[in-house]
């Protein structure tokens, strides 16, 4: 594993790159903190109170698992389907009016990669449609040639399907790619499918959980 102080620096550290696959949530966007405002106004509107502790704890899982672990803290009433289609509505309407942050360096890092003619796509467990809708929100949908939802793919993070199709779907294999993650499941989906892991440290702090099998691990936050 290679300490790095930027995603710049590793990029340059890998000299053979066919592809660089993004997540969304937290890598793109800060969509987490934004979707978490949003979900803790949803259930505050329905008497439940959610703390980051709560919030944290719930990353990374599937939908069935986040599902069981909400109604494990909240009780068998609590009406998870509703209150997270009004979140989700909430953050919608959030980014089509005010827009969502860019983290400050991937701007740049998409100009990198444009300038060496690396292509770039979206591995991302959300939706393709919102991922592409909160990219053209943002001016930044020129930069990516593909993006893969999780409504793609049988099995999303962690395992490798999400990956392998993006690859396939670039024309890349996927020991040529690159994926950048904040998270330890896509680090687990990535190194699955074969690629290259470049784990960004972002809420999640993944570095000190799944230490193992990064590639290049970003020494600082987005």
């Amino acid at each position: 594993m290679w300490r790095v102080s930027s995603i710049r620096e590793a990029l340059e550290e890998i000299r053979d790159i066919g592809a660089c696959l993004f997540d969304m949530d937290g890598l793109i966007f800060d969509t987490e903190r934004s979707f978490m405002e949003q979900l803790a106004l949803a259930m505050g509107e329905r008497g439940y109170h959610l703390t980051r502790e709560i919030y944290c704890d719930t990353l990374g899982l599937s939908g069935e698992e986040l599902r069981g672990r909400m109604l494990e803290c909240y009780g068998p009433e609590y009406p998870f389907q509703e209150i997270s289609r009004e979140a989700r509505a909430r953050l919608n309407r959030v980014a089509e009016t005010v827009g969502l942050a860019v983290k400050p360096e991937i701007s740049s890092i998409l100009a990198y990669l444009q300038e060496r003619n690396v292509p770039c796509g979206v591995a991302s467990g959300s939706r393709s449609d919102i991922v592409r809708k909160y990219l053209e929100i943002c001016d930044l949908d020129s930069y990516f040639q593909v993006m893969v939802g999780g409504e793609q793919v049988e099995a999303s993070k962690p395992a490798p399907d999400i990956f392998l199709l993006a690859a396939e779907k670039l024309q890349v294999m996927p020991e040529r790619c690159v994926v950048l993650e904040d998270s330890e499941n896509g680090i687990r989906g990535g190194k699955a499918a074969g690629c290259t892991t470049l784990c960004v440290p972002d809420m999640k702090m993944p570095g000190k959980v799944y230490f193992g099998d990064i590639d290049y691990l970003v020494s600082r936050y987005l």
